[in-house]
């Protein structure tokens, strides 16, 4: 059993730990950006699958992001309309993005804020995390603390006692937008419709 508080989650994340965490969408398995080796290992996942950055704001976000001053204005209307929430950008990434993120092409980015109040107080204390959903690559998302404490016994979970209502949020992954230069490619429907 790796279930630990919220203290200790927040300490092992900032040591290089794996953690998993509620959002408001599927439970994260997350790491520091430059040890996203460690979920990819995790997870069994392909290096051409990107990870999510995630952070407590929109303002932790914006230095791991390049763009003209257009662009910025573009994606700040954007995530002042839907974050937090559910809405993944992928971006232009600027040089601060670990190329551990996104082996495969890391010129790009994918970046949230989520609208949990548990992820957020993490995030607050962590800065910036790597982030994919809690599961085997190609498996649907892990529901409870529980279940993802059986799957990655080297992951440390939140003690779900304090938490258990937040830990079933939607289960619904986040809408995942990737901009082109010009407009808006949806990369996954989620519950966002922009």
């Amino acid at each position: 059993m790796t279930q630990v508080s919220l203290a200790e989650l927040v300490a092992g994340a900032r040591a290089g730990n794996l953690v998993s965490f509620p959002t408001d969408t599927v439970p994260a398995l997350a790491t520091l950006p430059e040890k996203a080796a460690l979920i990819f290992a995790a997870k069994q996942r392909n290096q051409d699958k990107p990870l999510i950055l995630m952070a407590a704001s929109g303002t932790d976000l914006w230095p791991y992001v390049q763009g003209s001053d257009r662009e910025y204005q573009i994606w700040q209307e954007l995530t002042a309309k839907y974050w937090p929430g559910g809405l993944t950008l992928v971006l232009p990434a600027s040089a601060l993005v670990p190329k551990e993120m996104n082996p495969t092409d890391p010129t790009t980015i994918g970046i949230r804020v989520p609208a949990s109040a548990i992820a957020q107080q993490i995030l607050a204390q962590t800065g910036p995390m790597a982030t994919t959903s809690a599961n085997l690559s190609g498996q649907p998302p892990l529901q409870t603390m529980a279940e993802i404490d059986a799957q990655f016994p080297e992951a440390l979970t939140l003690i779900t006692t304090e938490s258990q209502t937040e830990v079933s949020a939607i289960g619904v992954p986040s809408t995942v937008a990737k901009w082109t230069g010009t407009s808006w490619q949806i990369l996954r429907q989620g519950t966002i419709k922009l």
